[in-house]
């Protein structure tokens, strides 16, 4: 369980880091936005930022995901903890 547990905190890092990603992008088309004209590159951007607002959404369905499964495992660890002293000592 506790591996499990692992698991969604590193799928948690991993949709935190994601999330990034459009931030990222999104400030280098800003920072870059006098180089080019809004109109010449429509074709470009409308799917960019559709791109973006899907890794945004998976990203936070993942964090959600990840956030329910702690939780989960956390009532099974404090179930068993309750259930066996030996086992509280060790995950204490």
């Amino acid at each position: 369980m506790l591996s499990e547990k692992r698991t969604a905190l590193s799928t948690m890092r991993t949709a935190i880091a994601g999330l990034c990603v459009p931030a990222v992008v999104l400030s280098i088309l800003i920072a870059t936005s006098r180089l080019y004209q809004l109109q010449e590159v429509m074709q470009w951007l409308v799917p960019l930022l559709l791109l973006n607002l899907g890794l945004i959404g998976l990203g936070t369905y993942l964090i959600a995901r990840a956030f329910q499964r702690i939780h989960h495992y956390d009532r099974l660890i404090d179930e068993f903890k309750r259930k066996h002293s030996k086992l509280a000592d060790l995950l204490d």
